[in-house]
């Protein structure tokens, strides 16, 4: 389980550097296909809601309280996951206005696509370097089959880094040489 907790954040940074391009690219004044990065943070906010996060959570849940002894713990990893998932709402609701020929200011968009890079990018770093070790660490091959036992997503079904990819995200596997 935890090797697909890697494997997604392995393809989410290929994402946000593509992102992190884009925002470069904003700054500057120059181009930027904007339904490339629609479909960036859609596909992040749809595969992190439906599979990645709930993931990270039931572990999380099952280590807070099988395995955590401190009870000044708190469930950061939760807090996270919400602040992502209202980031992600607001810019992919920024990004259809500007679809739709809305005026949405350059500094607007500068500072929206920055925070949820940044966010996205320090909430991986405080997983893999925080998270995940103490998980790691703690859990023993008893608790891993009994949290296999509840989980039932194939990584293979991912639409975009899975076995196939679903038409929506075509452009982007393009862009991203899969």
């Amino acid at each position: 389980m935890l090797s697909i907790i890697h494997n997604d954040h392995k393809n989410i940074a290929k994402l946000l550097n593509v992102l992190t391009d884009k925002l470069a690219r904003i700054k500057l004044e120059e181009g930027v296909d904007y339904r490339l990065v629609r479909d960036i943070v859609n596909y992040l906010q749809t595969y992190s809601g439906k599979f990645h996060h709930p993931l990270e959570d039931s572990i999380y849940e099952y280590y807070l309280k099988y395995r955590v002894v401190d009870d000044s713990v708190a469930n950061r990893l939760a807090q996270e996951h919400h602040n992502l998932e209202q980031i992600s709402s607001e810019l992919k609701e920024m990004i259809d206005s500007i679809l739709l020929d809305a005026i949405v200011s350059r500094d607007e968009i500068i500072e929206k696509l920055g925070q949820f890079v940044s966010l996205q990018k320090a909430h991986l770093n405080y997983e893999e370097s925080e998270i995940l070790p103490a998980i790691k660490a703690s859990l023993t091959a008893d608790d891993w089959r009994q949290l296999e036992q509840n989980w039932h997503h194939d990584p293979q079904d991912d639409p975009l880094f899975g076995r196939s990819v679903a038409d929506q995200y075509k452009s982007l596997a393009k862009r991203l040489g899969l």
